[in-house]
């Protein structure tokens, strides 16, 4: 067995120097969910023993949301900028350790609940930390030389949220304050470099520890963000600011009034007359802080659904022409080959498949959605799995496998004889059951012929729906979930690097 073991890891090296997705399995826990003193996880000691859980369980991945500055919602998919990283993530145990807070300043925080994010208390409280750091902070060189480096966009971002601050967080279409505060804007900039820095560290870490780091690039930017705040001439605006057109899906099976998100809708022609720099950035500067990255509403390149912004509802749109593979081209010009996993899932037409195998970017498939009554819900089943894919359990958008199996409750979609049947064909299928279907599903995705598994860290733990990150049609309670310290045992370690060595991951 260990002559075997030796054999599949000199394997597993020479194919991960040829190929941009080596066969690997990973968890998805976004740095928030992580147990922390402070009420919402970051880059602090537990960031840091989560690495280590994941390359000693076998793990080779570790995915997370997009770590941008977050807007409404606290939504990582609302960022106030595409550039900013989100200052909760700083750890005050690490500003410590540098002398910028004193152990009375982190020895004795609040009560916060465990198990889930009370942004609502948390904020106040953290920001305060925060700001007086930022107030003993004295500078450095390595200050200067990352505002300087950092200084195409950092100067707008640090303005833009100093302006927000100023204007008592008000959309920026509405602001009466039009000059920032020099000392705000510094502190901005500050919060920027020690998140940077902090993060910097963790991925130091994981590099050492052969764990890659999966990022997120939503397709579309909040209209209340420092990305259309300063440049306003690549997005669809009226004169005061404010969207014209806004995007969203059309109506479809589970929706009969489809999804309106509001987000302004880009002007690709502006963009493709500067060669797409603004892409090339974007990407450019998410590539220097993770390894690989999951590209969401891929679909939306090849054609998106624009709605007129007075609309209620996403039933007026239609699809207009995206840029496609001139946008992908430039990429790839600019960046050299793009290790992107295309979130291809929903209503996906040939045009959108035939430009994800042109790029060969691999698209996602779910487990969760193999055993019902949707048309390709075959597709989905592991034994129709092509190689070049990346194979979830669920996403932060699904509810657990727990709470799935948990007989649908709340599901306004399926009848109770629909969720039946859908069990007894999940039961059969990956033949396990009850408590422990959650195992089987992850060993379903892990032994598949994928070349990418990841398990979200609800679906490993076999929590319930009280787990969810994310209902998609939820306007408020997001975000919330997080990993109760000590949680993760050793069980869990054994059992993802047993089937990490058994399926060759």
């Amino acid at each position: 067995m260990a002559e075997r073991r030796d054999q599949l890891c000199a394997a597993a090296t020479l194919y991960d120097e040829t190929m941009k997705f080596p066969r690997a399995s990973g968890i998805l826990l976004h740095p928030t969910s992580l147990p922390s003193r402070f009420g919402v996880g970051d880059f602090g000691p537990e960031a840091h023993r989560f690495v280590d859980f994941l390359a000693d369980a076998g793990q080779a991945i570790w995915q997370v949301l997009p770590l941008v500055a977050t807007g409404f919602g606290e939504s990582p998919y609302q960022g106030l900028s595409s550039f900013a990283g989100n200052p909760l993530l700083i750890s005050p145990e690490k500003l410590a350790e540098r002398g910028l807070l004193s152990s009375g300043d982190v020895g004795n925080p609040p009560a916060f609940a465990e198990d889930r994010c009370e942004f609502e208390r948390v904020i106040p409280y953290k920001y305060e930390l925060l700001r007086r750091a930022a107030g003993n902070f004295r500078g450095e060189p390595d200050f200067d030389r990352f505002c300087h480096s950092q200084g195409w966009w950092l100067e707008d971002a640090a303005r833009f949220l100093a302006l927000k601050h100023a204007n008592g967080g008000r959309r920026w279409t509405e602001w009466t304050a039009l000059e920032a505060d020099p000392a705000e804007i510094s502190t901005q900039k500050f919060w920027q470099f020690e998140f940077f820095r902090q993060w910097g560290e963790i991925r130091g870490q994981a590099s050492r520890r052969k764990v890659r780091i999966l990022g997120d690039i939503p397709i579309y930017v909040a209209h209340d963000s420092a990305d259309v705040w300063s440049n306003r001439d690549l997005f669809e605006l009226d004169e005061k600011g404010n969207p014209l057109k806004v995007a969203g899906v059309p109506p479809d099976y589970f929706s009969a009034t489809g999804q309106l998100w509001g987000n302004p809708i880009y002007r690709w022609d502006r963009m493709e007359e500067t060669g797409f720099h603004w892409w090339i950035e974007r990407f450019r500067a998410t590539l220097d802080i993770v390894d690989l990255v999951r590209v969401d509403h891929f679909r939306g390149f090849e054609a998106y659904w624009e709605v007129p912004a007075s609309e209620k509802t996403a039933v007026k749109g239609k699809w207009i022409k995206a840029p496609g593979a001139k946008l992908f081209q430039a990429l790839r010009n600019a960046l050299g080959e793009l290790p992107i996993i295309a979130e291809n899932l929903g209503v996906i037409t040939d045009e959108v498949e035939e430009l994800r195998h042109q790029f060969e970017f691999p698209g996602m498939t779910i487990l969760q959605f193999a055993f019902g009554s949707d048309p390709k819900a075959h597709t989905f089943l592991p034994h129709n799995y092509p190689r070049e894919v990346a194979a979830y359990t669920g996403t932060h958008d699904n509810d657990t496998i727990m709470g799935w199996w948990g007989s649908g409750a709340g599901d306004s979609t399926r009848t109770k004889a629909e969720v039946e049947r859908e069990h007894e064909f999940a039961k059969a299928y990956v033949n396990g059951a009850g408590a422990e279907i959650h195992w089987a599903f992850i060993r379903a995705v892990m032994s598949s012929v994928a070349d990418t598994a990841i398990v979200p860290m609800q679906d490993v733990l076999g929590l319930g729906n009280e787990a969810r990150m994310n209902l998609p049609a939820r306007a408020s309670g997001n975000w919330r979930w997080r990993l109760r310290p000590g949680a993760l045992t050793a069980a869990h370690r054994d059992q993802l690097k047993q089937y990490s060595m058994l399926f060759d991951r």
